[in-house]
């Protein structure tokens, strides 16, 4: 009796080692973007130009979690469609859509087209050195840096990257998870 006790005590060890160094299962991630390893400061250097003309650095944004695109000011439809999906996604978050802000990098300081401007007032439009930006921002093989939307911590890490046309409703999974699951920002 004692030894059948003894081995329904130890079976749960004896499982966990058999699969471990056995089985080997494989890690996986619950994210739908890829998270930046390791995490990118915004640079210090990182001079971009708000709406108001006046120079600031990115990193004065921290505090808050930035949801970062990268494109010119003519803004074609693929830059048009990254910037919908991020209003949307902002707004889905409800009572804790004010911890996101929306940014959009701008990679020359061209006028930006009034459909856009009208469509997307809440959107910090900031004109960014595109070889500073490219310097901080990876991307995938067979991407540019335009494919991407980028989120960035309110420490001002940069900490996942979502694919080339993203699907929105995962996008706005990963937002919200983060957002439940941290209490800065």
């Amino acid at each position: 009796m004692m030894l059948l006790i003894a081995l329904i005590c130890a079976a749960p060890v004896i499982g966990s080692y058999f699969t471990y160094y056995v089985i080997k299962p494989t890690g996986g991630t619950t994210s739908y973007g890829k998270l930046i390893e390791p995490q990118r400061p915004i640079p210090d250097t990182l001079v971009v130009t708000g709406e108001d003309g006046k120079p600031m650095k990115l990193a004065s944004m921290r505090g808050r979690w930035l949801m970062i695109s990268v494109d010119s000011s003519a803004c074609d439809k693929a830059c048009a469609t990254k910037l919908y999906f991020m209003r949307q996604i902002r707004v889905t978050q409800a009572g804790e859509r004010e911890r996101i802000v929306n940014v959009w990098l701008r990679t020359d300081a061209s006028k930006v087209p009034d459909v856009i401007e009208t469509a997307y007032p809440d959107t910090e439009k900031l004109v960014a050195n595109p070889a500073d930006v490219a310097g901080w921002l990876p991307v995938d093989d067979g991407t540019q840096l335009t494919d991407h939307i980028y989120m960035v911590d309110p420490n001002g890490n940069l900490m996942m990257r979502f694919p080339k046309d993203p699907n929105p409703s995962k996008i706005k999974g990963d937002v919200s998870k983060l957002l439940r699951n941290s209490g800065i920002g």
